[in-house]
């Protein structure tokens, strides 16, 4: 029996928090009851090959955390598992919806699904508002003076700089009204068996953006082996946190760390503008690269079997942690490319299929810079060489020694290819497919 009592729904998707969050303030403004709803969408979970996917326990926990305030309150969570529009009709014909709202995502397939949301809703005369909450600045808000978007980090960071002010830094105190969320008995939530998931052993990383960690972090984030990052990667990626909280500490205490933050924003706005980068270079010219994409050589990678210590620490912490540092990241995907001459998209995707914290635009925007084809990307003649980035960030060996204990022994593999001879390789290959 369908509930007369008119509602409003607020769609949780990646900003598991209650508090400070722009589409669920706006809901608890809007004058209407807000029943709080989160969909398991089969189209994505059926993509994910691992069925004990550390994202789907961690967004599992997530959405635990929030019912369970949410019962604090008197309200509920209410949790489904399928088509995104199938879902839609079955609660128009469970609630009297007047509205829905839900915060903006930028993905290909993310703006779709909304498009066609909106458009089932408005043919129950249901209206579909969405709200800026995972960036500070989004889609054409940072462009030229002649409107068209930037392609070059420094001069978009320099303009993200100067249009802000602390309206775009204001928290939504969504705790001021709590008590107009939808008064209902608590449901029973949906568990990972019923998806047909496990639940993943791999812990996550608890934050941890200290004074001392931001203060430090300029000097500290480049060494593997140091507690010099924030560990916010996947709060950041599901919203558990604020964008806004964020930039304001960063503003407060280190320059370096906002850069990053902007550099998140900058891919987004590079995918929202130039969806092509999906499945393509975002420079044209470089999807002529004749790859040799040599399969064992690419398990040998993945497994972190290279025989370079820095470039197998990382792929091995990454397979057994779903992390992997930023400046390994660097260099592993380097490697993968420039040593090996494997297509950028082969290490993309087993990035995105590996990464707690894995998000499209910064994942698809740092494989493009490594390969030299993206947006503001590292010059094609610039290879890392690994065993020099190793003593460089990595000088004691700490980090290497906690993912390579069998280094200097004989179990440990040769290098699986010379580097200079690898650095003339890529080089020739590319100016030739270049010129």
């Amino acid at each position: 029996m369908k509930n007369t009592t008119p509602i409003a729904i607020h769609w949780f998707r990646r900003d598991f928090r209650l508090n400070d969050n722009a589409a669920l303030y706006h809901a608890l403004k809007s004058g209407y009851p807000v029943q709080p709803i989160f969909i398991f969408d089969e189209a994505i979970l059926s993509k994910l090959q691992n069925r004990s996917d550390a994202r789907v326990t961690f967004i599992m926990e997530e959405i635990t955390k929030l019912k369970k305030s949410l019962n604090e309150l008197g309200a509920d969570l209410l949790v489904y598992h399928g088509n995104p529009m199938e879902i839609w009709k079955q609660l128009l014909a469970e609630f009297t919806i007047q509205q829905v709202f839900t915060n903006e995502d930028y993905e290909p397939y993310a703006t779709k699904r909304d498009q066609e949301t909106a458009q089932l809703l408005a043919t129950h005369g249901v209206r579909f508002n969405t709200f800026k909450d995972q960036v500070i600045f989004a889609k054409d808000e940072i462009l030229k003076d002649d409107g068209t978007p930037y392609s070059i980090f420094t001069p978009y960071s320099k303009k993200w700089k100067a249009k802000l002010n602390a309206s775009f830094l204001e928290p939504y105190p969504t705790e001021q009204h709590t008590d107009a969320y939808f008064k209902s008995n608590p449901t029973t939530l949906i568990s990972l068996e019923q998806l047909q998931f496990q639940k993943s052993s791999i812990p996550f990383p608890l934050p941890k953006l200290s004074k001392s960690i931001l203060e430090n972090y300029t000097k500290n984030r480049d060494f593997p082996a140091l507690n010099g990052t924030s560990n916010l990667s996947i709060h950041l990626r599901f919203g558990t946190i604020s964008i806004r909280s964020l930039a304001q500490k960063a503003l407060q205490f280190n320059e370096t760390y906002l850069n990053e933050l902007i550099w998140r924003e900058f891919y987004q706005m590079i995918l929202y503008k130039y969806p092509h980068v999906v499945n393509n270079s975002f420079k044209p010219a470089y999807d002529r690269i004749p790859w040799q994409n040599n399969e064992e050589e690419f398990a040998k990678w993945c497994n972190g079997q290279t025989g370079y210590p820095l470039v197998d620490a990382g792929m091995r912490e990454l397979n057994t942690t779903g992390l992997m540092h930023n400046r390994v990241r660097m260099v592993t995907a380097s490697f993968l490319i420039k040593h090996l001459l494997i297509d950028w998209r082969w290490g993309e995707a087993y990035f995105a299929e590996k990464l707690l914290d894995f998000e499209l635009a910064s994942n698809n925007g740092g494989w493009q810079w490594a390969a030299s084809s993206g947006c503001d990307a590292a010059p094609y003649f610039r290879v890392f060489n690994p065993s020099l980035q190793m003593k460089r960030f990595d000088p004691n060996n700490q980090y290497i020694k906690k993912w390579v204990p069998e280094l200097n022994t004989s179990t440990y593999p040769k290098p699986i290819v010379d580097h200079e001879f690898a650095r003339k390789r890529v080089l020739t290959v590319y100016k030739n497919a270049l010129s």
